[in-house]
């Protein structure tokens, strides 16, 4: 698969009540020029299988994937604000995808700890090679 005009790209958790409102604040913010797609959809599993390696689980943060980078959890939180406060209209028109939302957190408990989850991971991957 070639993800190169879908770039970038957010990545969440679309069976997640409160990382599905997350994905929803940022479409509200960044309209079409960033693809959001769930961690569970079709294209989802084929965006990752693309950028990560096969025994990795990359749902336990969400990913913001650029051209030159995979940043997830913490990592992610500038490049996606960057992103969204420099608006650039998209060259390859993309058709909107629209956005699940999960059910399986909605407590205020489950909040906390989604928010704990997202200040305490961090990771970045390279994607030199693999996205052209």
């Amino acid at each position: 698969m070639d993800i190169h005009g879908l770039l970038p790209i957010l990545i969440y958790d679309d069976s997640c009540y409160h990382c599905s409102k997350f994905a929803s604040i940022v479409k509200s913010f960044a309209g079409k020029n960033i693809v959001i797609v769930g961690h569970y959809t079709d294209l989802g599993k084929e965006i990752k299988s693309v950028i990560f390696p096969k025994d990795y689980d990359a749902t336990r943060m969400f990913w913001f994937v650029t051209k030159k980078m995979a940043y997830g959890g913490r990592a992610g939180v500038f490049p996606l604000l960057l992103c969204i406060l420099t608006k650039r209209s998209r060259k390859v028109p993309v058709k909107d995808i629209p956005l699940i939302y999960g059910n399986d957190c909605k407590t205020t408990k489950a909040f906390f700890m989604r928010t704990k989850t997202l200040l305490s991971n961090s990771q970045k991957i390279s994607l030199k090679g693999l996205v052209r």
